[in-house]
């Protein structure tokens, strides 16, 4: 998730608080557009994204 962060805080010119604020209201909107047993998935595929560590290597993904 700290690569999204760091993505709007660079392309959209404001800060982690603002991003973050921006990311959940990006995610309560597509929940709220989904029928309620697929609505939970989003906040799988989003705490998935805080899980996984950000690559710093080429070779890292490559060998990926």
């Amino acid at each position: 998730m700290q690569e999204l962060i760091d993505q709007l805080k660079d392309k959209a010119g404001i800060n982690e608080e603002q991003a973050i604020k921006a990311i959940e209201a990006v995610k309560d909107f597509v929940k709220s557009k989904l029928p309620p047993m697929i609505a939970g998935n989003v906040d799988t595929w989003f705490s998935g994204m805080a899980a996984q560590p950000k690559k710093t290597d080429a070779a890292e993904d490559f060998l990926d």
